[in-house]
C-alpha cells in the first residue's frame, strides 16, 4: 500500500527546524548508528526497518547530539512517527530503543552534564 504525501508550505521557522533536523542527521548519521547499534545490539542497522532507522536516528539527534529537544518530547514524538509511518511493532520498537538509550545517557557520568542541562528544559 502506498501512501500519498501531501505537499505542506512551512511557516519559516518549521523550514528552518527541519533543514537544522536533516542536517544534523546528516552530518551525524554514523556517530547516530553506532548509538542505534549499542542500544538495540541484537538488531544490525541494516536489518532495521529503513523508517524505524530514520525515526531513530532524529530522535537522537534531537536529544543526545544538539539536545534542544527534551528526551521525554523526542522520545513521545518519535513513537508518534513510528505508529503513523511504521510496521504493527514499529512503535513498541522505537520506543524500546529510545527508552534504553535514555536510561544508558541518564547513567553515564560523561554525559551527565550535559543532560542536567537538557532536564532543566523540560
Amino acid at each position: 500500500m502506498q501512501r500519498r504525501i501531501r505537499k505542506v508550505h512551512l511557516p519559516a521557522e518549521g523550514e528552518s527546524f527541519l533543514l537544522k533536523i536533516v542536517r544534523g542527521v546528516l552530518k551525524h548519521k554514523d556517530e547516530l548508528d553506532e548509538l542505534i547499534a549499542s542500544y538495540a545490539p541484537e538488531w544490525p542497522i541494516g536489518q532495521m526497518a529503513i523508517i524505524d532507522r530514520n525515526i531513530l536516528r532524529i530522535a537522537l539527534f534531537e536529544f543526545l547530539i544538539d539536545g534542544g529537544t527534551p528526551p521525554k518530547v523526542a522520545i513521545n514524538e518519535a513513537v508518534e512517527l513510528a505508529k503513523r509511518f511504521g510496521s504493527d511493532s514499529s512503535r513498541r520498537f522505537v520506543n524500546g530503543v529510545l527508552g534504553t538509550s535514555l536510561s544508558q545517557h541518564r547513567a553515564s557520568p560523561r554525559r551527565r552534564q550535559k543532560h542536567e542541562s537538557t532536564v532543566d528544559r523540560e
